[in-house]
């Protein structure tokens, strides 16, 4: 799905199970960033507000035709039917929505159009209309970029050594409990993350991504955070409004359950970028934008590919080039890939395997013994 789509990675060039997971290298690279971006076509940085937008309206349709679908004709169904043909819409409006959502990250990252203004406005509208406080999450996300792999400053999804993990970790560390742990992560790891930062970096003090003078952000920043919240609170009041009016039923099945499965899925797509047997991690004494930003991992979601943009196989491109659109994203990955070599690292594997891998596999970080200080590898013995 998506206007313009783009063809992904063929199969030839997925890597056996066996290399992926082999561990990248940590060490500086031969190659400099200039280097990188030579290999890009330029034509890939430039970008158009006419093609974004057709993202933009593509997404809307489809997304509108799904619930006059499911408002117009689900209820005439026998029971059985109904209840099998929400879940497909859950799923499919989920999945869609979604995709909105990756164009609203694009405008926070001012890969939308050469226009800040337009890019912020857009991101505000869509991302509110998702709940997402559009501005709060692009500071945020901002530092992420900035701070990639970092064990001190990277802001999503940092682990943890092995002495700092929670006394509960080995009663998770078994099927029961990964299955307890990836259902709460999917289901409630986004709004525990926005309210009370968890995943998150430390922070000297209590950390939320609604509070304005919290210390996620700058004093420049606050105001912007004040119409984050003021954006999530109008779509909070009507849906307030709607679900006086047609009950909250209605509310929650036509927007709160495709709602769960975006946030699930933006999670688990941060998750799995970031978390890896292979990736390494550094501390303040051997980090370096580069290295950190080289420290994700491409992923193969199949069809979603196309539904989610392509946020999901082009991801480190998007960290190296954050602000080219989503639609160059691919043919920059393919023109890059010979260039980064050992450093690129994608991984083909099953999302249901990979997802189990990962939980089973990165509990938390240490150093290796005998290996260079301030490089940390996922490990899962307790």
């Amino acid at each position: 799905m998506g206007a313009g789509g783009r063809t992904s990675i063929p199969p030839k060039a997925k890597r056996p199970e066996t290399n992926v997971l082999r561990r990248v290298p940590h060490s500086k690279p031969p190659f400099t960033l200039g280097e990188v971006k030579k290999a890009i076509p330029p034509h890939c940085f430039n970008r158009s507000v006419l093609r974004s937008f057709s993202y933009v309206v593509y997404d809307l349709l489809i997304s509108s035709l799904l619930y006059y679908v499911a408002t117009t004709y689900i209820h005439l169904l026998p029971s059985p039917l109904s209840f099998l043909a929400w879940p497909l819409y859950w799923i499919c409006q989920g999945c869609v929505l979604t995709g909105v959502w990756v164009v609203a990250h694009e405008c926070g990252h001012h890969a939308f159009s050469n226009y800040q203004w337009l890019d912020d406005t857009v991101g505000l509208i869509l991302h509110s209309a998702l709940l997402v406080p559009y501005f709060s999450w692009k500071h945020s996300h901002r530092r992420h970029h900035s701070n990639t792999a970092s064990m001190e400053r990277d802001e999503v999804f940092v682990p943890k050594p092995k002495s700092e993990i929670g006394w509960y970790a080995k009663y998770l560390n078994n099927p029961p409990g990964r299955i307890f742990s990836i259902l709460i992560t999917l289901t409630l790891g986004w709004p525990l993350y926005l309210m009370f930062n968890v995943s998150g970096r430390k922070y000297d003090r209590f950390a939320c991504h609604y509070d304005p003078y919290g210390p996620i952000y700058s004093n420049r920043e606050r105001a912007q955070i004040f119409l984050s919240d003021a954006g999530n609170l109008a779509v909070g009041l009507v849906l307030y409004k709607l679900a006086a009016a047609k009950g909250l039923t209605w509310v929650l099945s036509v927007y709160g359950v495709p709602l769960l499965i975006v946030n699930g899925f933006l999670v688990l797509i941060t998750w799995l970028q970031h978390t890896h047997p292979a990736l390494p991690h550094y501390d303040s004494s051997e980090w370096d934008w580069f290295r950190g930003a080289l420290a994700t991992v491409d992923r193969d979601y199949g069809i979603l590919n196309k539904v989610f943009h392509n946020i999901t196989d082009t991801h480190v491109a998007h960290h190296l080039f954050s602000t080219m659109p989503h639609y160059h994203a691919m043919e920059a990955t393919k023109a890059i890939r010979p260039i980064l070599g050992e450093y690129y690292q994608f991984d083909g594997t099953p999302l249901v395997k990979a997802i189990w891998r990962e939980a089973k596999e990165c509990v938390y970080v240490e150093a290796d013994d005998g290996g260079q200080k301030g490089v940390f590898w996922y490990n899962n013995k307790l």
